[in-house]
């Protein structure tokens, strides 16, 4: 299977509010970077649309290395939990609904195509990747505020 190296980051102005997200998607010495946006979304939506838009991109079960600064998305799926909530008919564990079933559906049926791999990077650091994906999230917010 191919190796593929991916970065995604969301932003949003507002908690809900115009968002956007950024994808980077590497293979060998290939680059492909995606965004878009929606006017009124959360912040936790935007980081799974780039990840969602990032492997919907994929022809083919890769192994994946997904690179995310969201806890939310990394923890959701390194860890099981959206994997629990889907079990439970998309409650938590302290019995409260779980946010964004609908995308966390998507985003399970797409890495279940794939090998996955997750990393947490720090936002705003020293990651050149995740920093251009923020730079990406952010000018698709601006195409909705």
């Amino acid at each position: 299977m191919k190796q593929v190296m991916v970065y995604t980051d969301g932003a949003c102005s507002g908690n809900p509010g115009p968002g956007g997200w950024g994808a980077i998607l590497r293979y060998k010495d290939m680059e492909r970077e995606m965004s878009g946006g929606e006017a009124k979304t959360t912040n936790n939506r935007m980081e799974l649309l780039g990840v969602i838009s990032a492997l919907e991109a994929l022809k083919e079960p890769c192994i994946v290395e997904l690179w995310s600064d969201s806890r939310y998305v990394i923890d959701g799926l390194q860890k099981g939990w959206a994997v629990s909530w889907r079990r439970r008919g998309w409650i938590k564990s302290d019995k409260k609904p779980a946010l964004n079933p609908d995308l966390w559906e998507r985003l399970l049926e797409l890495t279940e195509r794939h090998e996955m791999h997750y990393h947490w990077v720090k936002g705003h650091a020293d990651n050149p990747y995740n920093n251009r994906c923020d730079r990406l999230a952010v000018a698709a917010r601006e195409k909705f505020a």
